[in-house]
């Protein structure tokens, strides 16, 4: 049986063991955060045409704040010829006309920031339209 002397080095004994308290880490944000999802077709209509547009959303970002939530999950709000609801994407890079513009979503991310608000949009590799 090994018995450390005063002057022994007791690394090698105690490899794959925790040699002292194991540091504690914080999670990932995501696995305890709340995430709010928001459909942008049924978010808000507040000009009734039947479809929600990104100022609606950006309008509802204080109320998301006042809920403590983490993060705001957008569905898809780039073009598409809408066969599936827009997760038949055309164009990656710009904003379905029906939602609003780059500009308003640059507002949406700009204010979601400020209130401390993270952002996942809905990204979908899978099924592009032409």
């Amino acid at each position: 049986m090994f018995e450390p002397g005063p002057t022994t080095d007791t690394t090698e004994v105690r490899k794959g063991f925790a040699a002292g308290p194991q540091e504690l880490q914080e999670p990932p944000w995501w696995r305890s955060g709340v995430i709010y999802q928001i459909y942008p077709r049924s978010f808000k209509d507040s000009n009734g045409d039947g479809v929600d547009d990104l100022g609606d959303i950006a309008e509802k970002l204080g109320y998301l704040e006042w809920l403590e939530v983490d993060a705001a999950w957008i569905g898809p709000i780039c073009p598409s010829p809408m066969a599936d609801f827009g997760y038949d994407i055309s164009d990656y890079e710009d904003v379905h006309p029906m939602f609003g513009t780059l500009e308003e979503f640059d507002e949406i991310l700009e204010t979601a920031h400020e209130r401390s608000i993270r952002v996942l949009l809905d990204f979908v590799p899978n099924h592009t339209s032409s």
